[in-house]
């Protein structure tokens, strides 16, 4: 039988840490002074005045590398658990695993072809 008692740490838990957040916003917002000028509205370049414009435009490859670069490093968060207790989880978790690898490999291949991992 399901007892919910059991998670009453759990609950006390997630709502002190809901709260405290909640309460540094709350108090912040009515403590802070509100001040609006011209200095308050500018940009901050390291205590230098801005120079130029703010808005900047990236290649579209940075991000292609980029998201490559996470599908990637979370393969190897899901391996690693794996790969620590391969010997206990038997013959199906490891055709389970070749085929998650297999499907990374396509997309990998499909984004190589594409030119996503060329840097020029």
């Amino acid at each position: 039988m399901f007892l919910l008692y059991e998670y009453d740490i759990f609950w006390a838990f997630l709502i002190i840490s809901s709260l405290i957040p909640i309460l540094a916003f709350f108090i912040s917002g009515i403590l802070a002074p509100i001040r609006k000028g011209p200095e308050k509205l500018s940009s901050y370049e390291s205590g230098i005045e801005p120079m130029g414009d703010a808005w900047l435009q990236f290649r579209i490859r940075y991000y292609m590398f980029a998201l490559v670069f996470v599908v990637f490093d979370v393969e190897t968060v899901f391996l690693y658990p794996w790969a620590m207790s391969f010997d206990v989880l038997g013959v199906s978790v490891f055709l389970e695993a070749l085929i998650f690898v297999l499907i990374l490999i396509v997309g990998l291949v499909y984004a190589w072809r594409k030119g996503a991992l060329e840097w020029s």
